[in-house]
C-alpha cells in the first residue's frame, strides 16, 4: 500500500500510558466534573450508600456512579447499557472512574431510588455558575419540548379513545354475527363448518377484549384527568405539530441562559400545552436566580390592580405586545409571531420582553 497512510498491524503489541493520569490532558472536561462531585456533600445532598454497611458485598461509591451519570449527560449517552459500555472502552470514563466498571443495572438503580438527590445537584451547579458571574447578567429563554415515554400509544387510553375502541369492536361482533346467521341458512358443507368455528372463536376473543377495556376504562375513571398509561402510569398523551399526530410522553418545561446556554431551572410536567406553564416557570427561575420582578416595558408582569385583593395575587398577565416587524400590511388577521419571550435579569431585578421576531405567519 504505497502512498497512503498505513494502519499498524492487529497483533502488533502496544502498552497505554501506565498511569491513569496520562489518559485525560488539563483541558479535559472529566476533571471538571470529578472537581465538582468531590465538592460535592453527598451525604446532605441526600444520596443513599454514602455510609456503606458493616456486612454484605461492597458497593459502589455514590460519587464513582454519579460522575458517570454526569458524563453521560454531558455527551447525550442516556442508556444505562451505553454507559455500561463507555466505562468499558472509553479512556475518559476510565480516567474518570478510576477502571471501575459498573453493570448497566446498578446505573439504573442508582438513578431511580437518587431522582431528588440528582435534582438537588443541578441546583448546586446553577449555584456554582452564580459564583463564577456566569448568570449574574443573564437573558432566560423558557420554552417546553415533548419527550417520548416508554408507553406505546396503543397502551395508553383517553376517553375518546376507550369509546372509539368499544364502538369498534361492537361493529365486529355484529358483523360476525350475521356472517353466522348467513353460514347457518347454507348447506353444513366441511368449509361452512370451519368458517362458523372461526367466527365464533373470533366473537370469544372480542368479548375478552371488551371485559379488558371495561376494567380499563374503570381504572381510567379514577385518574383525575380521566387517562391512563399502562407502561409507563405517569405519562400521558400529548398532540403534537404534526396533524393527526401525538406522542405518549412528558412535556419538559427549561428556562435557559441564552448567553452561555446553561439550563437555570426544568420541570418535567404532564400538561400537553404550554400556556399555563410560563407564570410557574418564571417564577422558578426568578427563585434560583434570586432576583425580583421589574414592572416597566415588559411582556409579562405581575397583576397591578388598585384593590388590595388584586394586589396580594402573584400571578402573571400578558400586556400588549409589540407589532409583529414581518407583518403583511392590510390584513385583518394574523396569527401570533413565532418568537418566544425571554425573561432578561439584571443583578437586582428581573424582566421579560420580546425579542425581535424571526417569522410571522398571517393567515
Amino acid at each position: 500500500m504505497k502512498r497512503f497512510i498505513e494502519g499498524q498491524a492487529r497483533d502488533q503489541v502496544t502498552l497505554l500510558p501506565e498511569c491513569l493520569e496520562d489518559w485525560a490532558d488539563e483541558n479535559n472536561p472529566v476533571r471538571v466534573i470529578d472537581a465538582f462531585v468531590e465538592a460535592l456533600e453527598l451525604d446532605a445532598l441526600g444520596f443513599s450508600g454514602v455510609d456503606p454497611k458493616a456486612t454484605g458485598r461492597p458497593a459502589y461509591h455514590p460519587a464513582i456512579l454519579l460522575k458517570l451519570y454526569i458524563y453521560g449527560y454531558l455527551n447525550a449517552v442516556q442508556s444505562s447499557r451505553r454507559l455500561e459500555r463507555e466505562a468499558r472502552c472509553n479512556v475518559e470514563v476510565m480516567w474518570l472512574l478510576g477502571r471501575l466498571v459498573p453493570d448497566h443495572k446498578t446505573i439504573a438503580e442508582f438513578r431511580r431510588a437518587n431522582g431528588p438527590a440528582i435534582r438537588k445537584v443541578c441546583a448546586q451547579f446553577v449555584e456554582l455558575c452564580r459564583r463564577v458571574g456566569l448568570l449574574t447578567h443573564a437573558s432566560v429563554a423558557i420554552d417546553g419540548s415533548k419527550f417520548k415515554a416508554v408507553n406505546n400509544r396503543d397502551r395508553n387510553f383517553t376517553e375518546a379513545k376507550m369509546k372509539r375502541r368499544m364502538v369498534q369492536i361492537v361493529d365486529s361482533v355484529a358483523r360476525y354475527i350475521h356472517q353466522l346467521e348467513s353460514a347457518d341458512r347454507q348447506e353444513q358443507t366441511k368449509a361452512i363448518v370451519m368458517r362458523t368455528k372461526r367466527l365464533k372463536e373470533k366473537i370469544a376473543k372480542l368479548k375478552t377484549e371488551m371485559d379488558r377495556l371495561e376494567g380499563v376504562n374503570e381504572r381510567r375513571d379514577a385518574e383525575p384527568d380521566k387517562q391512563i398509561s399502562m407502561t409507563d402510569p405517569d405519562a400521558r398523551s400529548m398532540a403534537t405539530s404534526g396533524r393527526g399526530s401525538g406522542v405518549v410522553g412528558y412535556n419538559v418545561q427549561a428556562a435557559v441562559d441564552t448567553k452561555h446556554h446553561l439550563i437555570v431551572t426544568h420541570e418535567v410536567t404532564q400538561s400537553g400545552s404550554d400556556r399555563s406553564q410560563l407564570a410557574p416557570m418564571s417564577k422558578k427561575a426568578k427563585q434560583v436566580l434570586g432576583k425580583s420582578w421589574k414592572s416597566t416595558n415588559s411582556m409579562w408582569l405581575p397583576i397591578a390592580a388598585t384593590s388590595q385583593a388584586n394586589r396580594s395575587s402573584n400571578a402573571l398577565m400578558p400586556t400588549s405586545l409589540s407589532p409583529c416587524p414581518n407583518r403583511r400590511p392590510r390584513t385583518t388577521s394574523s396569527k401570533a409571531c413565532s418568537s418566544k419571550p425571554t425573561f432578561d435579569t439584571s443583578p437586582a431585578r428581573i424582566t421579560t420582553s420580546v425579542p425581535p421576531a424571526r417569522s410571522c405567519r398571517v393567515a
